[in-house]
């Protein structure tokens, strides 16, 4: 009785003010809403509402919001420019490139030939890159070679490149001749370490540049400027006439061919470009995480960055800067506030297990989702 009165009054607007009239009304924000979800994708939506869910409760189980939110930018940054480096090689219609693995050895020629010298501070990171590029374009035109001759089969031939690499490197880490004592072993004088300290080289030269400190969250800005001028070379490049004939090698290959387009030539330098980003990312990823993890560190690395390139909406024929940030700061968002928050719930320290449970969790998910595509 107390709600009668409301209710007859709701119930006779609604009959002055019509059914159809209401329906009218709101019909364009729901074919808006409707567009966006199909466009953006019931995954990524659920992923997303997770996340923030994650966020809103950190602060109610003792997690520290500004510090969660740092930690989040923090391995988005570090992981960004590795995602990156997929989407070259998906525009040429090679495929996901399974075998990151590569570009990160040359990345780890650069960084530790970079140590070897002697240079220091943002010099060192600098002429880390430098090194590494040709590593990068050799490495890269063999393996583009080697995927033109396999068209068909290019991610499970680039995944056996990027394990065997990795294996064949793990004899050459004891035999290439470093000197550096911050880097071999201190018993034989040869051979590198298998985890070598950037400190004293190119530590957080990107995550301290600008960096902002608002309270406890802090930005690593220089790291995150350092990614959008990556990723607008590689959205201008696209947009260049070998840019645009690599998107219709991608695309069609038979109308490619018919313009006149040598497929290999372009698919080929799409793996050149994909191996160079990666080998960036991985030094980029080195000066913010503090170490040069050499050996087996590589092995798994490819898994991560092809599954979040897939959460962000990208399929093995489409991939696009959008997908690439919206991908990484899910995967990486996710993999940052899951732990602290169940640990800080649960009162157990399971971080590791949770870490584990998560990232396969999503790379499993996203390897489901290779066939499609947000628009």
């Amino acid at each position: 009785m107390t709600f009668k009165p409301v209710y007859d009054k709701i119930r006779k607007f609604f009959k002055n003010f019509g059914w159809s009239r209401i329906v009218m009304t709101f019909k364009p924000v729901y074919d808006k809403l409707r567009k966006f979800i199909k466009n953006f994708g019931w995954p990524r939506i659920i992923i997303a509402i997770f996340l923030l869910t994650l966020f809103i409760t950190a602060p109610f189980v003792g997690v520290n919001f500004g510090t969660a939110l740092s930690d989040t930018l923090v391995r988005f940054g570090m992981s960004s420019v590795l995602v990156l480096a997929m989407v070259p090689m998906v525009h040429s219609g090679t495929g996901l490139n399974f075998g990151l693995p590569l570009g990160i050895i040359a990345g780890l020629l650069g960084g530790t030939l970079s140590m070897e010298i002697g240079f220091t501070g943002p010099v060192s990171f600098l002429m880390a890159i430098v090194l590494a590029t040709p590593f990068a374009v050799l490495f890269g035109y063999g393996y583009g070679q080697l995927l033109n001759k396999v068209k068909g089969g290019e991610m499970m031939i680039a995944t056996y490149v990027g394990f065997s690499s990795v294996a064949f490197m793990c004899i050459m880490w004891l035999l290439l001749p470093y000197r550096n004592p911050t880097m071999v072993w201190g018993f034989a004088g040869t051979g590198l370490r298998t985890t070598i300290s950037t400190e004293g080289y190119y530590l957080k030269v990107l995550d301290n540049f600008l960096k902002l400190n608002i309270g406890r969250l802090s930005i690593p800005t220089g790291m995150l400027l350092f990614f959008a001028l990556l990723a607008f070379l590689v959205w201008a490049f696209l947009h260049t006439k070998t840019g645009t004939a690599m998107t219709a090698v991608g695309s069609n290959p038979v109308f490619a061919r018919a313009s006149g387009i040598n497929i290999d030539r372009i698919r080929t330098l799409s793996v050149i470009l994909s191996t160079w980003l990666a080998a960036i990312g991985i030094l980029v990823y080195q000066q913010s995480f503090g170490f040069i993890q050499l050996y087996m560190g590589p092995f798994n690395m490819a898994l991560p960055a092809v599954s979040a390139v897939l959460i962000g909406g990208a399929s093995v024929n489409k991939a696009s800067i959008p997908n690439v940030i919206i991908g990484t700061f899910l995967f990486q968002g996710i993999l940052t506030m899951t732990p602290s928050v169940m640990n800080s719930i649960i009162q157990t320290d399971m971080s590791e297990v949770i870490r584990i449970i998560v990232s396969n969790g999503m790379i499993l998910y996203a390897l489901t989702r290779k066939t499609e595509a947000s628009r």
